[in-house]
């Protein structure tokens, strides 16, 4: 759907990029045991750049703000980014930090543990912020807090002066200043992430709150969740919402099938490994 006025907005992205290596094992070691695990597989993720891939995905025109460490990995996150037609050019290079990481070991039980190391997410500032003036009304500017606090609540309130839609993810959860809050519409949680914010006594005034196998609300509109015959991996399904919502809302559709649109891009998700698809 194009809006009214010919113009269709974009979608711009300030999060994070992590590359993940990802080790099975048959269960956790102990402290000072050393266990025998499965082949290692480094897939790309970050919750910025998931949710950037996946508004890409939903026809978007999507630019990214960011950044890497000057390293191999980096230079292959900005080119797999490209091949998916995001503006990287917002992207930076970080010469004093490596790009960022999350080391996973999965169970046979399917719990996790994951150490994250932030690297060149934890180098980005507000003065990498400076395109967000230039916004109009029609974009959108996707959040999340894999972010400094400062850097995430400086972007929304940009965003807003500028005239653009704030949408922000609150995710992994933080306690974000009252009025970034209600700059947002929506702010999106899921069940335990807005069972944190009404205990802090945050009350936003837009609340989106996906519900897993139950679909999402928004205000008083509910949408179902997608069929899915075969669940290989769900991670990154939180991300291809947020993603795809976005892209839709900029595209100026309606807030119900904005979010069938999410609904049904999670779905899709869940049937490839890792947060994001191999290839575009």
């Amino acid at each position: 759907m194009i809006r009214q006025n010919g113009r269709m907005g974009k979608v711009i992205v300030v999060g994070s990029l992590n590359v993940d290596s990802i080790v099975t094992v048959e269960r956790h070691p102990r402290p000072g045991e050393t266990l025998i695990g499965g082949d290692l597989q480094t897939m790309f993720g970050g919750k910025g750049a998931n949710q950037a891939v996946a508004a890409a995905m939903a026809a978007a025109q999507v630019s990214m703000i960011g950044r890497v460490g000057d390293d191999a990995m980096g230079e292959q996150y900005i080119a797999r980014l490209a091949a998916f037609d995001i503006d990287v050019d917002e992207v930076r290079v970080d010469p004093s930090s490596p790009t960022g990481h999350a080391a996973i070991a999965v169970a046979a039980d399917g719990e996790n543990t994951i150490i994250v190391s932030p690297g060149a997410n934890g180098r980005v500032s507000v003065d990498d912020l400076g395109s967000l003036d230039d916004l109009s009304e029609g974009d959108v500017v996707l959040l999340q807090l894999e972010l400094s606090i400062d850097v995430v609540e400086d972007a929304a309130r940009r965003a807003a002066a500028a005239g653009a839609r704030v949408v922000l993810n609150l995710a992994p959860y933080a306690d974000v200043s009252e009025d970034v809050l209600s700059l947002a519409d929506p702010v999106i949680v899921n069940e335990h992430e807005a069972q944190l914010m009404r205990a802090a006594g945050r009350d936003p005034r837009s609340v989106l709150i996906t519900l897993g196998a139950d679909g999402a609300s928004w205000g008083d509109i509910s949408v179902p969740a997608d069929r899915v015959d075969e669940v290989v991996d769900t991670t990154g399904a939180g991300d291809s919402f947020c993603g795809t919502l976005a892209a839709r809302l900029a595209a100026g559709e309606h807030r119900e099938a904005a979010m069938r649109a999410a609904a049904a891009a999670a779905a899709v998700s869940v049937g490839w490994p890792g947060a994001q698809p191999s290839e575009p």
